[in-house]
């Protein structure tokens, strides 16, 4: 997929050095529980690649057209956590970009995309998305993408403890009918 200024593609082998470096760096990962090696990063990419196998889609790189850069990954994902989560079944979609990209609408951008190709091709009824509170940044992304926070929905992530700091979590919906209405009111 393409937008604008971003090119949305699979993963590449070559791609390990920079997501290890996106994941390790402490500001993108203030909200996370951790931050990780290059061996955890290894590990997430492989993780990510079976889900693009037996899903058909994952969180994948976004490359800034003008520079060639890779500024970080968003995409889809369909949970699996060691407890299902309240509303479950699910497909989120989420993103994670290095600091260097903030502020430019990237993250907006290229989920644009994916929500089109999660209503268009995929038929889903509903992408969600959740953070913790403390992330406003990405609850603003969600609000521009024409995501609802459902109070009611929030909740505790199963795999962190009740007591851990960011086990809190709000969760932002938006139906494949909303995005349909406030894409007929854009254009």
């Amino acid at each position: 997929m393409e937008t604008d200024r971003l090119i949305l593609r699979p993963w590449q082998e070559d791609d390990l050095d920079d997501l290890a470096a996106l994941c390790s760096d402490p500001d993108v990962m203030r909200h996370f529980p951790m931050i990780m090696s290059y061996d955890q990063s290894k590990a997430y990419l492989e993780k990510i690649l079976k889900k693009r196998v037996s899903e058909g889609f994952c969180m994948d790189p976004i490359i800034v057209k003008e520079t060639g850069e890779f500024a970080g990954f968003v995409g889809l994902n369909i949970p699996a956590y060691k407890e299902p989560l309240p509303f479950d079944p699910c497909v989120e979609i989420g993103w994670r970009l290095h600091k260097k990209v903030w502020g430019k609408g990237y993250a907006t951008e290229a989920a644009n995309a994916w929500l089109r190709f999660g209503f268009e091709t995929l038929n889903l009824p509903e992408i969600v998305a959740f953070t913790i509170p403390a992330n406003t940044s990405s609850q603003r992304v969600m609000e521009r993408l024409g995501m609802i926070r459902d109070i009611d929905g929030d909740f505790q992530h199963p795999n962190l403890a009740l007591d851990h700091p960011m086990s809190q979590h709000v969760l932002y919906r938006l139906s494949e009918k909303a995005w349909r209405t406030s894409m007929q009111n854009d254009s």
